[in-house]
């Protein structure tokens, strides 16, 4: 046996091999298992396409004539399996006509029989480096079409379209900004797309929480502390001209408020401890999950601060309002724990998305970011499949047909909207205001849906 090389990291791919003539399968089988790729046999069209069915493959190495079938109409139905898997053909007669057809049909090379062992492993080689490329390449696609100003909110739904519309706008200003939003919509990458589009993204941009520490460490850490051998010189003042973002400001007591209020009347502030004040020149964008006006009304929170910083308004959408960013929200999330996992799973199935896209997502973004990166950790070849996913989300909502009929897809969706908007405003009146539809109009698709009220 000629000495090989085997190509990079051969750990972790998988090979079938479909080849009828025992001698030809176990000897292929015995070298590749040897080189440190995991191999599964088979010696047949049906074997074949019943592994296929069970897991995913790297590569497939298929003879072309079987007993059941020829090697190049497996070939169709493995890439309708998973469309990412390469195959390799053998032919005993190496003509030029059975290459040219089994290039067509989508092979990425071929092997003559019989077969040499040192052209396997070049031919693996380059399969591979290929494939590795292919992947990066996705990568700068996926990082490509995405906004330049706004590279890390992905997603093209309208919802998310009209709000980087509105950010757009506010961004090119200094004011101060509220963003308002459940918890795991993302606020605080709101934020940071706000301060990199604005006239001061060279400068700093710091977050706080305002609900995570004691309020003498709190208040340290925003106005700072002159006490002591080592003084604190405070974030107001550290961010300079930059953006101070100030997470979940609800929190803040009530003491800390009356602070914060005056370094934003007056411009300025002092450290604890300290004679002198300092000059507050940063942009505050303070986010929320609670309703701040209803806090106001029960006197937790200042009425004078909450209108300083409820001026300039946004309303982060919920993701149950911008399902249409759920497949590119699952590629990159699909993407950012591959990488960092160092695994290849590539996609998420469309069975998959169906699901996700029928999920109730009350932890939203964040909550769908959890469950891609346990479906990467759990799936076990290229792409993510609905038993890789938390079980606990499985069954929260009602599942998208699983039906090419557009029709059909349609309805289904217009009833599960519908529903989902009757229950959030039950008078039909306001339903039927939030819907841009008439009132009789919303009558008749609640009889022509089916809707359930009860």
């Amino acid at each position: 046996m000629p000495q090989s090389q085997t190509p990079a990291n051969p750990l972790n791919r998988h090979i079938l091999i479909c080849e009828d003539e025992d001698i030809i399968r176990n000897s292929l089988t015995e070298f590749l298992v040897g080189e440190g790729y995991k191999v599964t046999k088979s010696g047949s069209v049906e074997e074949a396409l019943a592994k296929a069915k069970e897991q995913d493959f790297h590569l497939a190495i298929c003879d072309i004539q079987l007993p059941d079938g020829d090697g190049i109409k497996l070939m169709r139905m493995l890439h309708k399996l998973n469309p990412s898997v390469f195959v390799l053909i053998i032919t005993a007669y190496g003509t030029v006509e059975s290459a040219v057809e089994a290039f067509k049909a989508g092979a990425f090379d071929y092997l003559t029989k019989p077969v040499r062992f040192d052209d396997l492993v070049h031919k693996l080689s380059r399969v591979f480096e290929y494939g590795d490329l292919y992947l990066e390449n996705q990568k700068l696609r996926r990082e490509l079409a995405q906004p330049n100003r706004f590279d890390q909110i992905v997603g093209s739904s309208e919802p998310l379209k009209v709000l980087l519309e509105t950010i757009a706008k506010i961004s090119a200003t200094h004011s101060n900004v509220m963003l308002a939003g459940e918890t795991g919509t993302g606020k605080e990458l709101f934020a940071r797309a706000i301060h990199s589009a604005g006239p001061m993204k060279d400068e700093k941009f710091l977050a706080v929480n305002c609900g995570s520490r004691p309020v003498e460490l709190l208040e340290s850490e925003l106005f700072g502390n002159e006490t002591g051998e080592k003084g604190h010189p405070g974030i107001l003042r550290t961010a300079g001209k930059g953006t101070v973002f100030l997470d979940e400001i609800a929190r803040l007591p009530m003491g800390t408020q009356t602070k914060l209020l005056r370094a934003i009347e007056y411009g300025e502030s002092m450290p604890s401890g300290g004679s002198e004040t300092y000059a507050v020149r940063c942009r505050i964008i303070a986010s929320t999950s609670e309703d701040l006006l209803r806090l106001v009304g029960e006197n937790q929170f200042q009425e004078d601060l909450f209108y300083r910083l409820d001026g300039v308004k946004i309303r982060i959408p919920p993701l149950r309002e911008r399902l249409d960013d759920i497949p590119e929200l699952t590629d990159h999330f699909v993407a950012k724990h591959s990488r960092a996992l160092r695994k290849r799973v590539v996609s998420a199935s469309s069975e998959t998305i169906r699901l996700l896209m029928s999920a109730q997502w009350k932890g939203n973004v964040r909550q769908l970011d959890n469950a891609i990166e346990r479906a990467v950790i759990m799936c076990d070849g290229t792409q993510v499949e609905p038993k890789d996913l938390p079980p606990d989300l499985l069954g929260l909502g009602s599942p998208l047909p699983d039906t090419d009929d557009l029709r059909s897809a349609l309805r289904h969706y217009e009833r599960l909207h519908i529903t989902r908007v009757l229950r959030q405003w039950p008078d039909k009146r306001e339903a039927a205001k939030r819907l841009k539809l008439g009132l009789s109009s919303l009558y008749r698709k609640i009889e022509e849906l089916g809707i359930d009220l009860g």
